[in-house]
Parts: C-alpha cells; sequence; structure tokens
C-alpha cells in the first residue's frame, strides 16, 4: 500500500456503544498513518468519546438523527452546511465505517480523491466508493462482531491483526469533578463501589427497578459496599421513585457529562448495568462489569471486556437478582484477590 493520505475524514455515525465499538478501527488508522490529519465526523455524545480517545485531531458534530427526522426544507439547508464545511477542509480520503445511503453521498460531496466505504447491502451506496480493492461485504453476520466489522473497512489499507479492545483514559478534571462529587455524598470512605445503570434507552431492554434495588440491599447488607446510581437523560423522570425504593445509602449520580460518566466508571470495583451505551465506556475504562441482556445468545454489540460477565436470557426481566448478585460478588471477589496479591 503506497497511498499516503495527509488529511483524513472518518464518517463515524452510530449509536454511543457503536462509537466506542469503534475506537480499535481509529487507532489502527491512527497507527497506520501517524503524521496524517485524521478528522471524525460523529453525531454529539460520541464525540466526547472521540475526544477522550485522543485519535483524532479534530471532530465534526452532525445531530444525523435531526437532520433525518426534522424539517425537512430546514434538514437540506444544514446538510448543504455540513457539504461545505467537508468540502473547505480539503480531505484526501473519506472512510465511512457505518455506511448509510447519506453518509455515503456525504463522503461522494467531500471532494476527497479515495473513498472507502463499509459495504453493507440495502444500506450503501456502493457505486460511490472509488477505492481499490473494496473491503469484504458485510453480511450482518450475528456472529461478527461489531469492532470487526469496523477493522475489516480498514483491509485494503493494509491494516489487519489489530488489537480489538477499545480503551478510553479519562481526563485529570473529569476524575477532580467526581472526586468532588463523591465527596460531598460520603461516598469516598473506603468502601468498595459498585455501579448501577438501570436505564437503556428503551424500556424493553430495562431490568425492572425494584430489582436493581433489591440487588443494592444484597450488596450492602453483605459485602459493604456502597452502591452508584447512574441516571442517565432517559432515566431522569425516575428519580424520585428511585430513591424510594433504593436503599438509604446509595448515592445517586445525575447530570453527567460522558467524561466525567467514564471517570465515575473507573474508580468502580463492578459495574452492573443493561445492554446500553454507558456499560461499553465501563468496560473501555478498565471498570470490571456485568451486563444484563434481554437475548438468548452472544451477538455483535456484546462488550469486549477484559473482566465480565454476560447474562443471556429470553427476556430480561427473567432474569433472577440472586444471578445477577453472584456474578457481580464473583467478580468483587476477583478485584479483591487481585489487590491482595498486588500489595
Amino acid at each position: 500500500m503506497t497511498f499516503k493520505p495527509r488529511n483524513i475524514l472518518v464518517i463515524d455515525f452510530g449509536q454511543l456503544g457503536d462509537v466506542v465499538m469503534s475506537l480499535p478501527a481509529l487507532r489502527a488508522l491512527r497507527e497506520r498513518y501517524p503524521h496524517a490529519q485524521v478528522t471524525v465526523m460523529v453525531g454529539r455524545p460520541g464525540a466526547e468519546i472521540i475526544n477522550m480517545s485522543g485519535y483524532a485531531d479534530a471532530t465534526i458534530e452532525v445531530d444525523r438523527v435531526q437532520l433525518r427526522d426534522g424539517f425537512k426544507p430546514l434538514s437540506v439547508l444544514r446538510i448543504f452546511q455540513v457539504v461545505k464545511d467537508v468540502r473547505r477542509r480539503k480531505f484526501d480520503l473519506v472512510v465511512d465505517l457505518h455506511s448509510f445511503s447519506e453518509t455515503n453521498l456525504l463522503g461522494f460531496f467531500s471532494g476527497a480523491s479515495k473513498r472507502l466505504f463499509s459495504r453493507r447491502p440495502g444500506r450503501s451506496l456502493d457505486f460511490l466508493a472509488n477505492f481499490s480493492p473494496k473491503p469484504p461485504i458485510d453480511k450482518n453476520d450475528p456472529k461478527q462482531h461489531l469492532i470487526d466489522r469496523y477493522l475489516d473497512v480498514l483491509l485494503p489499507l493494509g491494516i489487519k491483526d489489530q488489537p480489538r479492545v477499545p480503551r478510553l483514559i479519562t481526563r485529570p478534571e473529569d476524575v477532580r469533578a467526581v472526586d468532588t462529587m463523591l465527596r460531598k455524598a460520603k461516598a469516598d470512605a473506603g468502601a468498595p463501589l459498585v455501579g448501577l445503570f438501570p436505564g437503556a434507552g428503551h424500556p424493553g431492554r430495562c431490568w425492572p427497578l425494584e430489582q436493581f434495588a433489591e440487588l443494592a440491599d444484597f450488596l450492602i447488607r453483605n459485602d459493604g459496599v456502597r452502591p452508584i446510581i447512574f441516571v442517565g437523560p432517559e432515566e431522569r423522570h425516575l428519580v424520585q421513585r428511585m430513591r424510594e425504593i433504593f436503599p438509604a445509602p446509595c448515592v445517586f449520580l445525575e447530570k453527567l457529562s460522558i467524561p466525567q460518566l467514564a471517570a465515575a466508571q473507573a474508580r468502580l470495583a463492578v459495574f452492573v448495568s443493561n445492554d446500553t451505551g454507558p456499560v461499553h465506556i465501563a468496560a473501555a475504562v478498565g471498570a470490571p462489569i456485568v451486563v444484563l441482556i434481554d437475548l438468548p445468545r452472544p451477538h455483535a454489540y456484546v462488550p469486549t471486556g477484559v473482566s465480565q460477565r454476560l447474562i443471556f436470557s429470553e427476556s430480561v426481566t427473567a432474569i433472577e437478582v440472586e444471578e445477577v448478585y453472584g456474578a457481580t460478588r464473583e467478580l468483587l471477589g476477583a478485584g479483591r484477590t487481585e489487590k491482595l496479591f498486588a500489595s
């Protein structure tokens, strides 16, 4: 591969967890072209992940949902503004990791001389790409992890056999902000912190609040831990009910920025969560995770953390508290053993 781009645009439109899972591909691209300028076009929540990763020199934030579902004349105007901004930056390579028809069109109109797009039958416009050789066709195989699908897009660049686990490093200012919150809640007294995330963005993927509360009670009484309840934007209307049913020692963290969320998760002995974006962030900062998944078998979007327990079920509501407690306690015990040997 003799092509040496100097100014690369990566289009990385996906949900929060998808962006985390794109990090191995971004890291590989950064290492392959260390002297190139790398800009990532990404949705607003994902932009904070990209900025934390250090793999990009710049980001272009685009609200793809607003462009797709907003008032059509205004959406068209915004699209023209995005295209104008992209053309002004004079990219020589565009890599579209996720490939929707609209992002392929954006890549085509970017003015870049080389365009490398993920090939997704029925979703992508492959004729708008011009890079040779082409990447493998994404067959939407549930047995192929999304991380590997993203890495496959880069195969024509000679990038292969890359590390697959996403990594994020917390920032000192976010660590300080979280320390202040925990100190204010008197949660810095030395007890292990176990994070609970009852949200999922979709009610059908949520373990019942009452079972999260029962899990918190088990952990307090039997293991001497301090539960930290993370409240996402979709769950703020449930805060009052959470405060009523969760044990009194629980600490509630609300309105965290994504970097602050990552900094808080990095402090945890275990993070227990529904199958949703924040659990991917927890895994990326190294927190042991327990994930409650409303599917009976592994799929292409599960986290890839080093220390994790994945609990699958036909329905997330059928998962028993005792099973989740057992998985959490197992990770707690492993962490305590590791600290003992380290000391």
